[in-house]
């Protein structure tokens, strides 16, 4: 089952706070995909671009540019649940 996404925060240090249509509520640090992913440094690297996170029209991504996403499984599951 594809987890759709409800909403999206960007917060401080590279982090993501993120809410899931059943109800789910996960912190999903994004500094291990920064240093890891080609491109993704960008992040960091572009002033403010980070806060500019936007949930795809489907709901299963989450993106900053074209090859910087994040598909919603892997927000789902590597997130941190929030009590």
């Amino acid at each position: 089952m594809i987890q759709r996404i409800a909403s999206i925060e960007p917060l401080p240090d590279y982090c993501l706070s993120v809410a899931f249509d059943d109800g789910k509520r996960v912190i999903y640090d994004v500094k291990d995909d920064i240093r890891q992913l080609p491109g993704y440094s960008l992040l960091e690297q572009v002033v403010g671009l980070f806060q500019q996170v936007q949930i795809d029209q489907s709901r299963t991504c989450v993106y900053w540019m074209e090859n910087i996403d994040l598909p919603s499984h892997a927000l789902y599951e590597y997130g941190k649940p929030v009590s």
